[in-house]
């Protein structure tokens, strides 16, 4: 009887496991899109300017400080001026010189100090990714191109060949008739599955005058950007 029951117990194991494997190969193939290719160049170049232009980019440059809680449990204070961050999470605080890394820093130090400013560093390059890309449209080592929808409107792919913590990233923006982003597909190293959705929604107008999304949604579940200021001195 117990030799029985241990062989249903397997059967019943293998059969929840096959259930899942065909469910992530379904959800895997009927989700994935091929990076799309396009056209690079001036017309390509033109449209991030006139994504750049909707978003308030030159009032973007200008900011001294940007502040903003990521999924309510990260917390940053960006000095732009400096290019030093202050980020907090997990009981952790952490100082980030984004210009010289020796000197990032924790405060109260220990044992695991390097550990620690390792993953608040992977955590503001995420973070703030979801704040300011539309800003780094023309971050070094970027390409552009212009990119014909289904629906043939255009939109912008931009890959980033490096920089952050997973370089080789790549994102196509679509956009109002303003130019205003509405949402970006990405094809990304920790996501498996290529042309994944997430909109950028409720914009508002800073103090220091750049225009910043604060809600996201991806797959139907929400990222908030919440306390999100940016001012200048």
């Amino acid at each position: 009887m117990r030799k029985k029951l241990i062989k249903l117990f397997k059967i019943l194991v293998l059969s929840i496991l096959a259930l899942i494997v065909i469910t992530i190969a379904t959800l895997y193939f009927s989700l994935h899109e091929k990076l799309p290719e396009g056209e690079a160049g001036i017309k390509a170049d033109n449209f991030a300017l006139k994504i750049q232009n909707a978003v308030k980019h030159d009032q973007y440059i200008k900011t001294d400080y940007l502040q903003w809680t990521f999924r309510n449990k990260n917390h940053y204070i960006w000095d732009k001026r400096k290019n030093t961050v202050q980020v907090d999470y997990d009981g952790h605080k952490v100082i980030l010189d984004l210009d010289h890394p020796e000197r990032n820093k924790l405060i109260n130090p220990e044992h695991f100090s390097d550990k620690i400013i390792k993953k608040a560093l992977a955590n503001f390059n995420n973070d703030s990714f979801w704040v300011v890309a539309p800003h780094k449209l023309f971050d070094k080592k970027t390409t552009r191109q212009l990119i014909t929808l289904k629906d043939n409107s255009k939109g912008l792919l931009v890959t980033y060949s490096s920089g952050g913590t997973t370089p080789g990233d790549s994102y196509l923006w679509k956009v109002d008739s303003n130019y205003r982003p509405i949402s970006y597909k990405m094809w990304v190293s920790i996501i498996p599955t290529g042309g994944i959705e997430a909109t950028w929604e409720n914009w508002i107008d800073t103090d220091s005058g750049a225009h910043l999304s604060q809600q996201h949604k991806l797959l139907g579940f929400g990222i908030p950007i919440t306390n999100l200021k940016a001012w200048n001195d």
